[in-house]
């Protein structure tokens, strides 16, 4: 491997954040962004010399989208890895195991939603601000957007302050129907149902 690989490599994944999170039209998927993600982690793991401030795997989230005010996250709102193989899994475990020195460990796994991360401030009760992961120190204030999910509570049942991180995702059925009502208005179809999401 040649650092000009590597280079390239970083380049050819910039271009598909561009196209992804700037331009809502990627060109692979999410599987194999993945992939070359990983690819340069290996490379990095290998010549810690060569990495860079603004590679892809020293940030989280995405570039700010126009038309959305930005807003600082109270904390920052950092991403959870993936994995696609048992053999990631099972790594996993023996990291964690050798940390705790064999004391017990119960293990919660959940499939990875693809949508969008948000963050959601509620003020005595009451649905104030919804902001998106961004750049995971600040992100786009999507409150207008988030008030139209019917099944968000927009009042608590008490009047209590607090802060609430999740991900607002399409199931395949809804974003294949919303697509064909998108075609029917001669709208043109979204790429995957992350984007729709946004």
């Amino acid at each position: 491997m040649k650092k000009e690989d590597y280079l390239a490599l970083l380049q050819e994944i910039e271009k598909h954040n561009t196209l992804y999170f700037g331009k809502a039209t990627p060109e692979i998927s999410d599987y194999d962004y993945d992939l070359l993600v990983k690819k340069v982690e290996k490379i990095e793991e290998e010549h810690p010399e060569w990495v860079k401030d603004d590679s892809p795997t020293r940030r989280v989230g995405e570039m700010p989208t126009k038309g959305f005010t930005q807003v600082k996250h109270t904390h920052p709102m950092l991403s959870l890895s993936n994995t696609y193989s048992k053999e990631e899994v099972s790594d996993f475990i023996k990291r964690v195991e050798k940390l705790l020195d064999g004391r017990e460990v119960k293990y919660c796994v959940e499939l990875k939603m693809d949508g969008v991360a948000l963050s959601l401030r509620y003020e005595e009760g009451r649905l104030v601000q919804g902001v998106t992961r961004g750049n995971g120190k600040q992100g786009d204030d999507i409150t207008a957007n988030i008030m139209t999910i019917k099944n968000l509570p927009h009042i608590l049942p008490k009047k209590v302050s607090l802060e609430v991180r999740g991900e607002v995702f399409i199931p395949k059925e809804d974003f294949q129907e919303m697509n064909r009502l998108r075609e029917e208005e001669g709208e043109a179809p979204w790429a995957n149902p992350r984007n729709a999401a946004a």
